[in-house]
């Protein structure tokens, strides 16, 4: 392999990691919401 198809496979890794470190940090921030239910009764809990 020559160095232009090494770059490129190495490009193409790093733009593979940005892109999965970009998915993971929306899904972890995104707004949701909690339900619990217990010996209290129902609570809810929304972070958005």
């Amino acid at each position: 392999m020559n160095r232009n198809g090494l770059y490129a496979v190495i490009a193409i890794l790093l733009i593979a990691v940005v892109g999965f470190a970009i998915y993971t940090y929306q899904q972890q921030t995104r707004p949701g919401i909690e339900v619990r239910v217990d010996e209290q009764g129902i609570s809810i809990d929304g972070n958005g």
